[in-house]
């Protein structure tokens, strides 16, 4: 058990007092001598007491400076052995540490010093991936009614690329302290995106039950009732614990919702306008409109802006408190308000159109429904077109209003349909036969990410019949009607060359082999000819 310098000293203090009331009182020597010892032994200890609380709060200091040093001593070797337009974007950093750092939080939030504790999170799913370009940060807490977690993943993994994968770190702050539910929600996310967890590209955690105060006895504001007060105050510590955890992780921050949908290559625009920024002295770079939802700010800010908030977490909203800041650090009090806008605008700068919508009706506050849409986001491209080989399309699935599959097939709109079940397929059955190059399928759009085709394989039907080949590569199971099985949906996505040993082909069929929760969706084919 460690005993730090200023308990030891108080320990010490306390010893002497006690010693020498006893010394004296077996020499006789009481009345106002002993009364004036007395109280200047307990003048000592109280100075003891104090500087034992100062060394605290210097030793939290020095780390802080040691913490900064190491990150621009990391800087400057990484700049300085390639300095290339990724490095602008790229800037590692050093420390990986678990707990959430910030020298004053135990300031603001006093009830830490009794729980030192409060500030380790919880990793739930994490590989401890570090230096990565973006750190996107995603808290979510229990509904009553619906979740969008998992759309809004699928969302955001829809179009982003290997590379971009390797390059980023989402990391899940599920706000619950009932565990229970905590390892509800992460085993959720582990069946639905095994890759991604085992990768490292996305992370859980929660916070520890002692990380937040008594939230009983808030002052009723703005008119808010007493469980909106509570709700945001709590809301706004959620937003500080999971920005200094992910701080140390990467250049840059993303601030997101867990009810939101992303435009296709959002991760690209986001990386470009950064780059594009002439001046440096910018401090938020905004995505959307809304809230608090697509914010992006560099990594070293955060801890800045979050002392900030933590100073005033009680009191208003977090994009209130995130105004308040930038107007404390460019406004001038002599001036009119229409200078004050021209000043922030240098430090946030906004991105048209935004890059993310907010979808959730049903708000994390119990009883709230929220239609908040973002105007500048503009209308989604659901589908993308191909120009595709004649060929009359059929399927046994059950079609969705107008979303049909020679609509699909011609590139005007996608192909919906309830969902499938054990047997289902859909058919292109060429007017001649074909030699098909190559074969693309996606299902699942940007608005309905998870309406994706599972267990379902790729078939075609060969104008000839193929002659046993040595190498096992090109001999393909053969189903019981003539058809050649060439490939198979992987997370919603069918992406093949078709072996020129195959020759011509009469038909390309999808297969579905088992019932699906979800509704099917395709929003590209594409049959290159």
């Amino acid at each position: 058990m460690r005993l730090r310098l200023g308990s030891a000293l108080s320990l010490v203090c306390l010893s002497a007092v006690f010693s020498f009331t006893w010394y004296a009182a077996r020499s006789g020597n009481e009345g106002t001598g002993l009364d004036v010892y007395q109280s200047q032994f307990l003048e000592l200890r109280q100075r003891l007491l104090f500087a034992e609380k100062e060394n605290r709060k210097r030793s939290h200091e020095l780390n802080s400076v040691l913490n900064e040093i190491k990150r621009v001593v990391g800087e400057r070797t990484n700049t300085s052995t390639n300095v290339t337009d990724s490095t602008k974007w790229k800037v590692l950093s050093v420390s990986n540490r678990l707990p959430v750092r910030l020298t004053n939080i135990q300031y603001y939030l006093p009830h830490l010093q009794e729980h030192e504790d409060g500030i380790y999170p919880n990793v739930v799913i994490g590989q401890g991936r570090t230096g990565v370009s973006l750190v996107m940060g995603i808290p979510t807490v229990r509904r009553e009614k619906q979740t969008y977690l998992m759309d809004t993943l699928n969302s955001l993994f829809y179009e982003m690329s290997a590379k971009q994968k390797n390059d980023c770190v989402i990391v899940i702050f599920v706000a619950e302290v009932d565990s229970e539910y905590v390892n509800i929600i992460a085993e959720k996310i582990k069946s639905s995106f095994p890759n991604e967890v085992f990768s490292g590209v996305l992370e859980v955690i929660s916070p520890p039950a002692s990380y937040y105060p008594q939230l009983s006895n808030l002052k009723e504001t703005f008119g808010d009732s007493k469980d909106r007060v509570r709700w945001r105050t709590k809301q706004n510590l959620d937003y500080s614990f999971l920005m200094l955890y992910a701080q140390p992780k990467g250049t840059f921050y993303l601030q997101l919702e867990d009810d939101i949908i992303a435009k296709p290559e959002y991760i690209e625009i986001i990386k470009d306008f950064a780059e594009q920024q002439a001046s440096n002295d910018w401090m938020i770079l905004e995505f959307s409109q809304l809230g608090f939802i697509g914010k992006l700010f560099r990594s070293r800010d955060l801890p800045l802006i979050v002392e900030f908030f933590l100073m005033f977490y009680k009191d208003k909203p977090i994009d209130w408190l995130l105004d308040h800041l930038l107007w404390v650090k460019v406004c001038n009090p002599e001036r009119d308000a229409k200078h004050c806008e021209r000043q922030k605008a240098y430090l946030r700068i906004s991105y048209k159109p935004s890059l993310f919508q907010h979808v959730g009706i049903h708000s994390s506050l119990a009883g709230k429904i929220q239609n908040l849409k973002d105007k500048d986001f503009g209308k989604n491209q659901l589908f993308k077109a191909h120009i595709n080989p004649p060929a009359e399309v059929s399927t046994s699935l059950k079609v969705f209003q107008h979303f049909t599959l020679e609509k699909a097939y011609k590139g005007t709109d996608c192909f919906w349909a309830f969902a499938p079940v054990a047997g289902d397929y859909i058919l292109f059955s060429f007017f001649q036969p074909l030699k098909i190059e190559r074969y693309l399928f996606k299902s699942g759009n940007m608005e309905h990410p998870g309406d994706k085709l599972f267990n379902t394989t790729v078939e075609v039907f060969p104008a000839d019949d193929l002659q046993p080949v040595e190498d096992n590569a090109q001999n393909f199971e053969k189903t019981q009607d003539g058809y050649l099985q060439i490939g198979a949906f992987e997370n919603g996505v069918a992406d093949g060359i078709i072996n020129p040993s195959i020759g011509k082909i009469y038909a390309l069929r999808l297969s579905i082999h088992s019932s699906s929760p979800v509704w099917a969706l395709l929003s590209e084919i594409f049959l290159k000819t």
